[in-house]
């Protein structure tokens, strides 16, 4: 297959909100259960061990017209929630026995209460995450937490997780880190073959696929991408940022690559690569999963950094890239990357990095001001920086 084809494919996983696939799964596994889980982090091994599908809910991605979600929601916040509200509401949620709400926000942990309210039968829980990060305090924390979700996904499955099933689960998903790895080290060596639109839709694609069958996934178009003959344009490379939770339409990213940018470093698919190393398989697996979140997360706006300066992170990735600018594209009212932007552009400024800024929201139809805005930005990185 060509990368066309696969991204194609993909594309097909993205414009489903009627979970098709999940469907499928659910066909091919009778009795099984699914998960779905907010962003951006879930612990998806725990979910696989106990036999389910791990299923990232992203709202509506500008497919659906809200109407029902906004009785719910604030006008001043972002529209993921609303979205996902509509979604519920609609019915398309009804192959999702259960639901994981990790503390991104404030939005999305009140969403997880709300979710209790609108629907008793399915099974809610919200995933709190350790802001001590001592192994001793924090870890300790979180390897409760992660036992209290393994009993209630034992309970709700009807079958014990083991330590075998978490151990195997942990290598499946180490697997796929590992290709989505693979798949950045080649966007950033040659991001003219791998584009950013088409490799967003295969690692988003995740989001409904088993992880196994992902893993093939991005392995098929990383072959794909080796085999195929694409041109190299004068492009700026750019690190974007912001984009972690609610996601851009497709749109803006295909603006972005229009406009001369090259995207060789983002976080729009986070909630896959959350961890930046393989989770150990010696031990005791829960301890091993909270450990992996205590030293290996990527560092962004919802993590609690107690260890280094806002901004060090990024500079680390701008360099390793060889990025020539930084693009700011945050979800209009999200405040997690709204409010860490400051610090981050001072650090670019100190540098003498350049970096541009948007908002968008997901259902965003009209796209030439950005155009206009990151064409600017691509020449002048071209015509004036000195990176």
């Amino acid at each position: 297959m060509t990368p066309e084809q696969i991204a194609e494919k993909a594309d097909a996983l993205y414009h489903d909100l009627d979970l098709g696939r999940v469907k499928q799964f659910r066909d091919e596994h009778p009795g099984a259960k699914v998960i779905g889980y907010l962003p951006i982090y879930a612990p998806r091994e725990v979910v696989d061990a106990a036999g389910m599908l791990p299923v990232g809910i992203t709202g509506g991605r500008g497919q659906i017209e809200i109407i029902r979600g906004d009785a719910y929601f604030q006008s001043y916040i972002c529209q993921i929630p609303r979205s996902t509200i509509e979604l519920a509401l609609s019915g398309r949620f009804q192959l999702i026995d259960g639901f994981l709400f990790p503390s991104t926000c404030d939005v999305i942990r009140n969403l997880s209460g709300m979710w209790r309210v609108l629907f008793p039968e399915k099974y809610v829980r919200y995933v709190d995450v350790p802001q001590n990060f001592d192994p001793k305090v924090g870890g300790k924390f979180f390897r409760g937490e992660l036992g209290h979700l393994r009993d209630d996904l034992a309970k709700l499955g009807g079958r014990p997780v083991t330590d075998d099933d978490l151990r195997r689960s942990i290598v499946k998903y180490n697997e796929n880190r590992s290709a989505v790895s693979d798949l950045f080290a080649l966007r950033n060596a040659a991001p003219w073959r791998a584009l950013a639109l088409e490799s967003y839709l295969v690692l988003f694609a995740g989001n409904v696929l088993p992880v196994e069958e992902h893993t093939t996934l991005i392995r098929d178009y990383i072959a794909a991408v080796n085999a195929s003959d694409r041109p190299m344009r004068d492009n700026a490379r750019v690190v974007t940022i912001g984009s972690f939770c609610e996601q851009p339409p497709l749109g803006l990213i295909k603006t972005l690559e229009m406009a001369g940018c090259y995207i060789v470093w983002d976080d729009m698919t986070l909630s896959k690569r959350w961890l930046t190393q393989e989770i150990s398989t010696e031990g005791d697996p829960l301890t091993a999963i909270a450990e992996a979140f205590l030293t290996h997360s990527h560092s962004n706006a919802v993590l609690y950094e107690p260890r280094r300066e806002k901004g060090d992170a990024l500079m680390d990735i701008v360099r390793r890239t060889k990025a020539e600018g930084v693009v700011f594209a945050a979800p209009s009212f999200c405040d997690p990357a709204l409010l860490e932007q400051p610090m981050l552009t001072e650090a670019l400024d100190r540098e003498q990095i350049p970096w541009t800024a948007f908002k968008y929201s997901e259902n965003l139809g009209q796209f030439q001001v950005i155009r206009e805005q990151a064409g600017t930005f691509a020449d002048s990185i071209k015509l004036w920086s000195p990176a």
